[in-house]
């Protein structure tokens, strides 16, 4: 079992040089881990969701049962399907990704999810958007790449226009779950007609499930006949 320190550093400055030491080394550990991004052992390790969640949006339930949230107002998403719980290490490695630009993790992401979801139906695969003036800040869409990985091996086409971010909203982090849908009411646009289309839409992390409600509340005004949410890790209020 691998053994990683919650101070567990995956900036650039921490992991290229380590990388360049050591070809072929787990990106957590340094161990050998062959061709992959992670070796067997740390792949392992990385936290799961309980086995009981909200057969919605996934948040942790005592028997398998509908959440809180989800019985006071349906999402307009049918399911969420997560690989992880938002928890060390995972949230180091989302971190490396959308701030340290380590884009090879939204590659292993995007893999890790095709596995997860072969064999399932979809029209499109749209990523949950970013403002023009977060994506001119961080010169990518971590959505958009994971995306990418995804749409190849499932041989789904990947719709970065028929949503778009039109508002920049402020942080949801700290605002309370009412706030935070009205953060981002109105901040997304559609821009095409997806009638009978089955979508998925693509993030890294899933919290509240406002932002992802939002974007699917659009969708379904353009048609969209369902729409279903992928996401990296789902953070848990326990």
């Amino acid at each position: 079992m691998s053994i990683l320190p919650q101070s567990l550093d995956l900036s650039p400055q921490a992991v290229s040089p380590l990388a360049r030491m050591l070809p072929g080394s787990c990106l957590l550990c340094a161990d050998e881990a062959g061709n992959k991004l992670l070796c067997t052992p740390c792949q392992a390790d990385l936290p799961p969701l309980p086995a009981a969640t909200c057969p919605i949006c996934s948040e942790h339930t005592t028997h398998g049962e509908r959440c809180g949230a989800c019985l006071q107002q349906t999402p307009h998403f049918a399911g969420v399907t997560a690989l992880f719980r938002y928890d060390f290490p995972v949230d180091r490695m989302i971190h490396a990704l959308k701030y340290g630009h380590q884009l090879a993790l939204a590659d292993w992401f995007g893999k890790q999810l095709a596995h997860r979801l072969a064999g399932r139906e979809f029209d499109r695969i749209v990523p949950l958007p970013l403002h023009p003036q977060r994506l001119r800040e961080r010169g990518f869409n971590q959505a958009m790449e994971i995306a990418r990985t995804l749409g190849k091996c499932l041989k789904i086409p990947v719709d970065r226009n028929s949503l778009q971010r039109t508002r920049a909203t402020a942080p949801q982090a700290g605002l309370l779950l009412k706030a935070r849908h009205g953060n981002v009411r109105g901040a997304f646009e559609g821009r095409s007609d997806l009638a009978d289309q089955r979508i998925l839409l693509v993030d890294d992390v899933l919290t509240s499930g406002a932002t992802a409600g939002e974007c699917a509340r659009v969708l379904a005004l353009h048609g969209a006949a369902s729409i279903q949410v992928a996401v990296v890790a789902r953070a848990l209020k326990d």
